[in-house]
């Protein structure tokens, strides 16, 4: 296991978002990190059928269905606020099956893709994160490989982030907290994706026009 962070980067001033992700990449490349091949993490969202909720007026839950090329054998499945469960792939095929109790809304599927990095014990994936036809956002996932307790390596894990991402390094992830001491596992990093995409589809839901 590895201690991750994952979190979003603004696009860069007078930038587009596809210079801003170059950006970050050229100085991880200047800082000697070698590139890796690409990854990919998306993340589709399910809410109960209405069949299944009885009385009206209550509202369903959501369940977001989530896949990480870093585990290709496992699906991650995780509620709001709620569990994550870690399956084996064939978990998709179960949903279809389930598809009276949860229904899939298809255009909310959303996904970061990109390069990955591998610098001395430290993981960078970079990640322009779409959302339908469309790019949304950027998010940087860092992992450092030699650790298994959050709190241990924070200071180090930041410190590097900094050294290519500068103020836009984050602060500890919320995940971090219920930790402590705990082992960390790929379920947190699944969370940290969860919550860094329904971020992103919120910022799209605001009215453009009246930001000056």
């Amino acid at each position: 296991s590895r201690v991750g962070s994952v979190a979003q980067v603004p696009v860069a001033e007078g930038k587009s978002l596809q210079q801003t992700v170059e950006l970050l990449t050229r100085r991880l490349e200047l800082l000697g990190a070698d590139k890796q091949g690409p990854f990919c993490v998306d993340c589709e969202t399910y809410h109960t059928a209405a069949a299944t909720m009885g009385a009206q007026g209550q509202t369903g839950k959501l369940m977001y269905v989530m896949h990480n090329s870093e585990y290709p054998l496992s699906c991650f499945a995780l509620f709001e606020n709620g569990p994550c469960l870690i399956a084996d792939a064939n978990f998709d095929v179960l949903m279809v099956k389930l598809k009276g109790f949860f229904q899939n809304a298809k255009a909310n599927k959303i996904e970061s893709r990109g390069t990955r990095y591998q610098y001395c014990d430290f993981l960078v994936k970079v990640g322009t994160v779409t959302m339908g036809p469309s790019a949304r956002g950027i998010a940087v996932e860092v992992e450092y490989c030699p650790c298994v307790v959050a709190n241990d390596c924070w200071n180090l894990l930041m410190e590097f982030m900094q050294s290519f991402m500068g103020s836009h390094a984050p602060g500890v992830p919320s995940v971090f907290g219920t930790k402590h001491d705990s082992i960390y596992s790929p379920a947190d990093t699944m969370v940290q994706y969860m919550e860094l995409f329904n971020k992103i589809r919120k910022q799209q839901q605001v009215p453009v026009a009246g930001i000056r």
